[in-house]
């Protein structure tokens, strides 16, 4: 079969061609339905294997994070009740509203026994926060460097949490004045904090 006869095939009568030609048609046709297929069908599925293997990728990442979390359950509740130990020892630092009086008897004492002189001890309003308020407390005494000193000390080993901040010292004839801004906390009650 040459080039001329390809001229004469017709199409209307496809059965008497010759066996390369009817050959060359079917490949053809093979192709085409291959073709087809590919393009209507199985691109797609190829897109979404490639998006499934994506998402599980992620997702044995995410079961292999939550494996780790798992066999570590028993060291996170430990931890847990550890941090509730600690937050209660913590809140038991903090005087109840009843307390705080007593506190600012012992602030007062401290610089009393450290030789101060209070020229101001004036608490202020209380600020309330999440689940504890704050006390400030203006603080002004007049006494020596180490005296001073001995005062933060002896706030410090008070058993419940007072802090001291904006410290000024200045020179105010032959002792020296310390301001300060001291600051105790007290936990809110239970009823106090659902009404926050």
């Amino acid at each position: 079969m040459n080039l001329s006869d390809l001229n004469e095939l017709d199409l209307s009568d496809i059965g008497h061609w010759p066996g390369p030609a009817k050959a060359v048609l079917v490949l053809i046709a093979c192709i085409a339905v291959a073709f087809g297929v590919y393009w209507f069908d199985t691109q797609h599925q190829i897109e979404d294997l490639h998006k499934l293997e994506d998402s599980e990728k992620g997702l044995r990442d995410l079961v292999t994070v939550k494996a780790r979390r798992a066999a570590n359950l028993e060291e996170y509740k430990r931890q847990l009740e550890e941090m509730k130990q600690s937050f209660g020892e913590m809140r038991r630092q903090l005087p109840s509203e009843t307390e705080v009086a007593g506190l600012l008897v012992d602030i007062s004492q401290t610089g009393l026994a450290s030789g101060l002189e209070f020229e101001l001890f004036q608490p202020g309003p209380e600020n309330r926060k999440d689940f504890y308020a704050e006390l400030p407390i203006r603080i002004k005494v007049t006494g020596s460097f180490h005296q001073f000193g001995t005062f933060a000390s002896g706030v410090a080993a008070l058993p419940r949490i007072v802090t001291l901040h904006d410290i000024q010292i200045t020179h105010g004839g032959k002792d020296l004045v310390m301001t300060a801004l001291a600051k105790t906390y007290r936990y809110l009650s239970d009823e106090e904090v659902a009404k926050k």
